[in-house]
Parts: C-alpha cells; structure tokens; sequence
C-alpha cells in the first residue's frame, strides 16, 4: 500500500501530483538539468514537439483541441528553478531534492525549507492544463525557463525563434485574487571595500566568531515592507556598537545566499584585546536586545552567538571602521511608496548577500523600482556611498519594469473571466518583484501579456506556503482563460 502523503485528495489531483513529482527534483537556479529533463520525458510520452535554446530553456508544443486549432497560440510561461534555502538545523535540503512537505490547514508548507512553489506550481499547472481532456485550448507552447531567480539569466538568454506564440500567459503570480500587469525593474551593485593590509594576530588579541541567526528572512521584494531583520545589516550593527566600546579589526563578514532573498544568517569574525572581550560581548549583547525589541513579533527568535575561533590576521582597526560605516550607511527598506498605488511599495534595496575573499568585502545589493528613473537615483547614490569609502563599485543592470499596458486585450479578456468565474472583480498589481514579463516582451515584439497565480506566502524562506483552496481557484481561472481565447 503506498504511505500517505501531504497531497492526498487535493484538487485539482493532476495538477497536485506534478506539483509533488517536482518537489522531489533538485532545482536550483544554474542547475535545472534534472527538472528540465523531467519536462522532456514528460513531452515524449505525449508525443508532445520540444525545443531547447542553448541557455536550457525548453518549449513544448501541444495540439490544441479539437476544433480549436485556428485560435492563436497560447504561450504559457513559467520557470524551473527555485530559491532554495534551509534552517541550519534543518535534515532537509531543496538543492538535493530533499523537501519534506507538510498540509497545515489550508496550507501546504515544506518543513525547514522553501518550499519551491514559486515557481513549480506554475510548472504543475501548465502541464496538467496539456494533458487535462477537461481543458477546451487553441495551440499551446509551454514556455519552461532556467535561473529566473538569479535575475532573470534564462529569460534575457532566451532564443525568441522558439516561441510562436504572441499571447503569454506568465503562471508565476503570488495571488488568486489579482492579476499581475505590471513589474519592478531591478539594479544589482556590488560594492568592494579592501579589508587591507592584513595584520597578525597578536599575543594580546583574541579572535571571535560572531554569527547572528534566526532572523525569518523571505523575498526581498515581496516582503520588504514588513519590517524584517536584514542578517547583514543587523551583523553590520552589533559589530559597530561593539566597535565603539572597543575597536576591533575585522576579518571577515559573510551572509545570505542570494540577491532575491532577505538575510536570515550572518556570521564575522573580530579581533579584540584580550582584555576586552568581556565588554565587547556585553555590548553585543545589549545591541542584541535592541533589535529583539525593535522587531518584537516579525523576528522573534533572533540570536546571537560569539565563540572563540583561530584565525592569523584581521585588518586593521581604520579599515575595519570604513568597512562598518559602509554597511551602516548602505540603505535597506523600503526608499519610496508608489504615488499611483499607495499602498504599494515603489523603490526598494537592501544589502543581501555579504562575501569576504582575499581581504576584500563584497556587499550585493538589490534595487528594484516600477520607476525607471528612481532606479538611476539609487545607482548615483551607492556609487557616491562607495567613492566616499574608497570602495570600488560595480554596476549591473539586471532588467527593466514591465509597464501595464490598460489597452491590452488580454486583460480585458481575463477581468470579464475572471468576473464570470468569481462574481467579483480582480485586483490589478504591480508587484515589486521581478517577472520574467519584463525581459520577454523586449524578445517577442507585440506580445500582450498577464501574470496569474495562487497565493504563494514567504517565498525565498522557510515556511514558504501555498494555499490549497487559492490553487483550485488559480487552475479553474487557468482553465476558463484557456477555453474563451480559443473560442
């Protein structure tokens, strides 16, 4: 008899079932080999046509119902990789296939992990609406994209010769009750401050490890208005407020893992007078309770630990300082609300991924605007932050904001559908995200698109959840979209 799992007797089944298959594929962004030859086998047994780009992207054509095949083509887009991030302790790990996933009420959630709904559901769902005898289509291409959560890589690569298809529906939407038009654009620096000339550690120093955790983290841009401890960020501070106490010198600092996520871990290593120790600890301590208290009920279970380590050298106390004051002077948060949308955040950025390599700390951050001049704001004033370090700067412009288009006949066609279905109008959103909208319609000119989904909370962390109900509502609108474009 087979065990029991999270998704028995969940609707829509099939869509559940390849949603489970894919839970079980290691995807990380870079390495989709496993899931895009998943999708391959999968088009075989159909008898479905494929195409793959030299970047890995794959289209699979499907034949459209009967009596269906003049309608246009139908492109449904969405991607294979995932953000994959664990708990330290946790025995689970998504770059392994290893995701134990757990229904909570309404929910189902990975235990420790992301849990790779974003984007597998979208895979899920458009490869049960291929095979679903249910679901009226004109001719699909289902678009499958690689390392879209490394700044959209696999959809700025992709060969537009293998899409047809001018109708794109984007399946990675985080909400049933809206549909997504429009996008962030994003910037990416990296900013590079010397930790130099290394000093020994001397027979009157001590050496610490200090690693900050527990902080909860998630998408660096759907959640960055809720208040959030920024691991790195937050490092950047204890050592500070302990620098004052004593000077230290700085060996160095790392945290987070990618660029799309908020820091949840941050670790250093310091050098102090040995004396000293006792009141470097003391005031790490007190700054520790400052954040607790600062971001009582969204980080609770913050902490920090400070263990004696070995290491040979450190910077110097005055390179250690430019280092700290960077960090505390580089904005995190959010910068600017949308004056079209108030309660929806503009202009955002953060500090996400800290990395020391040979005496050099390198700090990523990510700056995402619907606003393409806000963006350019932001660039001047990180590069006018590292030139006044003596930090060298680099710049990366990752993709632009997809911008609404209210003429589109698409979204006409999907708010009298969804109204239909739901007896209710939808919501229209510009997240502030990327979506791979934003890169695509610049390759497939006169495209006319729209983003849908379920809802999809805390991506990019554990505790990422997916509603159950939202998913049935997310095919069902799939579905009736589906049949009336064919029509």
């Amino acid at each position: 008899m087979t065990p029991p799992t999270a998704f028995d007797g969940l609707e829509p089944a099939l869509v559940w079932t390849r949603f489970a298959e894919l839970t079980r594929i290691p995807r990380p962004s870079k390495h989709e080999e496993e899931a895009r030859a998943h999708v391959l086998a999968w088009a075989s047994r159909y008898g479905f046509a494929t195409r793959v780009d030299t970047a890995g992207n794959v289209v699979v054509g499907v034949t459209a119902t009967s009596g269906r095949e003049r309608a246009p083509i139908v492109v449904l887009q969405s991607h294979l990789d995932m953000v994959c991030e664990r708990a330290p302790d946790s025995p689970f790990d998504p770059r392994e296939g290893r995701i134990e996933v757990v229904r909570d009420g309404d929910w189902i959630r990975a235990e420790g992990t992301t849990l790779g709904a974003d984007n597998g559901i979208g895979v899920a769902a458009a490869l049960t609406a291929a095979e679903d005898a249910g679901v009226r289509h004109g001719p699909l291409e289902l678009l499958f994209t690689v390392s879209e959560e490394q700044g959209l890589d696999g959809a700025k690569a992709l060969d537009p010769s293998i899409v047809q298809g001018r109708v794109l529906l984007n399946l990675d939407g985080s909400s049933d009750g809206a549909l997504t038009i429009g996008c962030a654009g994003s910037v990416h620096t990296f900013i590079r401050v010397a930790l130099l000339p290394p000093e020994p550690v001397s027979v009157g120093e001590t050496a610490l490890s200090v690693t900050l955790g527990g902080a909860r983290g998630g998408h660096s841009g759907g959640d960055v208005a809720r208040g959030r401890v920024n691991a790195v960020k937050a490092l950047g501070r204890v050592l500070a407020a302990a620098s004052r106490v004593r000077p230290l010198r700085l060996a160095r600092l790392d945290g987070g893992v990618s660029r799309n996520a908020i820091p949840r871990d941050a670790g250093a290593a310091i050098v102090v007078p040995a004396q000293s120790a006792p009141v470097v600890r003391d005031a790490i301590d007190v700054e520790l309770e400052a954040l607790r208290l600062q971001h009582a009920g969204t980080d609770d279970e913050l902490r920090i630990s400070v263990e004696p380590t070995a290491i040979a050298e450190a910077a110097g106390t005055a390179s250690s300082a430019r280092a700290l004051d960077l960090l505390a002077t580089l904005p995190t948060g959010v910068l600017a609300m949308s004056p079209a949308v108030p309660s929806a955040v503009e202009t955002s950025t953060g500090v996400n991924v800290a990395t020391t390599d040979a005496g050099v700390l390198t700090l990523a951050s990510m700056t995402r605007s619907a606003s393409p001049f806000a963006l350019e704001e932001v660039v001047t004033s990180l590069e006018a932050l590292a030139r006044l370090a003596r930090a060298d700067v680099e710049v990366v412009r990752s993709y632009p904001p997809w911008q609404p288009d209210p003429d589109s006949a698409l979204l006409r066609t999907a708010r009298e559908v969804f109204s239909r279905l739901f007896g209710h109008d939808p919501a229209l959103e510009i997240v502030h995200g990327g979506l791979e909208c934003a890169v695509i319609g610049g390759k497939l000119p006169g495209v006319d698109m729209l983003a849908v989904g379920p809802t999809i909370e805390g991506p990019h962390a554990p505790g990422e959840r997916l509603g159950i109900a939202s998913t049935e509502r997310f095919y069902r609108l799939l579905s009736a979209l589906l049949d009336e474009l064919s029509s």
